[in-house]
């Protein structure tokens, strides 16, 4: 990532501008044109620097359903199984702990009944059982990682 990249980065974890072109605003802000941030978001999620650009909904107040899900994975399979669990578009975020249960992601699902579907779907890919770990109770933590 250059200087221009994790300017980006920084300020977009911010927000996103929510009018007619907001590529055009969020840019205007960067000091990039429209074309430029959208291109350079694009090679950012080409190549894996980030591996998801858009909004994040609360699922459950649209109808839908969110889970933290689990698995114990060996080593040796990780990566296999990383790839498995990223393909399915239910996954908002997926990554790796130091622990037994050494897998961790999140499930948001536009149906309730779609998170134990979308869980069996993943146990039979994978090969691995998925521990489904709903929310009790919610909290907001905002984060943001400085680049």
């Amino acid at each position: 990532m250059d200087a221009v990249d994790r300017a980006i980065v920084n300020q977009l974890q911010g927000g996103f501008p929510i009018c007619e072109r907001p590529y055009a605003e969020a840019a205007t802000n960067l000091g990039l044109t429209e074309d430029e941030l959208m291109q350079r978001l694009d090679v950012l999620l080409g190549n894996g620097t980030l591996t998801r650009f858009g909004p994040m909904y609360h699922a459950e107040r649209l109808g839908g359903a969110l889970t933290l899900a689990a698995m114990q994975v060996p080593a040796e399979d990780f990566e296999r199984v990383t790839e498995i669990v990223n393909r399915f578009p239910e996954v908002a975020h997926n990554y790796a702990r130091e622990h037994a249960f050494n897998m961790w992601f999140v499930l948001a699902t536009e149906k309730p009944e779609r998170i134990e579907e979308a869980i069996g779907e993943i146990e039979k890919a994978a090969g691995y059982r998925v521990y489904n770990m709903p929310k009790l109770e919610e909290f907001y933590v905002g984060l943001r990682f400085t680049v």
